[in-house]
């Protein structure tokens, strides 16, 4: 099976790569899991640490092993990346080339052949701001793979795209994507 590195930015369906981390280990995918400091608002990684196995990567300056580099070595290890929910933020780093966390650091060390998909999770204004479209433009031209949000009442009351696509979704656009690099 395959090695996923799942990312979690600052949205309030953070608390869903908890099921997607069960998930992916029951299909006997290895997890590791890197959150950054908005994610830990939402869910804590003791959760996500637990579901994984692994222990979750938080800080990009926080070396626990001094035979390694954390952000260098957890991009050679993955398989696939993706980054589950991907806020507005989190977009505009990667599209951007930001390493000042985790997150970006890694995705920025990834082998270029590294498959890379990103669920959008966010207010629908904040989805369709021409920033947030462009940055989508940007990384889907550096071989990112939009799973699209969809369309829902959101936390904030307003109605349109912007909800995590569903886990059954995603799930499909992993176990797809991974039998194409087959």
């Amino acid at each position: 099976m395959a090695n996923i590195l799942l990312a979690v930015s600052g949205s309030i369906s953070a608390y869903k790569a908890a099921d997607l981390t069960s998930q992916l280990r029951k299909r006997g995918h290895a997890v590791q899991v890197i959150m950054t400091k908005g994610a830990q608002a939402f869910i804590t990684p003791l959760t996500l640490q637990t579901l994984s196995k692994r222990p979750v990567l938080t800080d990009v300056m926080v070396e626990e092993n001094p035979t390694e580099i954390a952000h260098i070595d957890t991009g050679k290890w993955a398989d696939l990346f993706i980054l589950a929910p991907a806020s507005a933020n989190s977009l505009a780093k990667l599209a951007h080339g930001f390493a000042d966390d985790m997150l970006s650091a890694t995705a920025l060390a990834l082998d270029p052949k590294t498959p890379k998909l990103i669920a959008p999770a966010m207010n629908t204004k904040m989805y369709q701001n021409p920033a947030t479209q462009a940055n989508l433009a940007t990384l889907e031209a550096y071989g990112y793979h939009q799973i699209f949000p969809k369309e829902s009442l959101l936390a904030c009351g307003d109605y349109g795209p912007g909800a995590l696509a569903d886990l059954s979704v995603i799930l499909l656009e992993i176990e797809e994507t991974l039998s194409n690099e087959n």
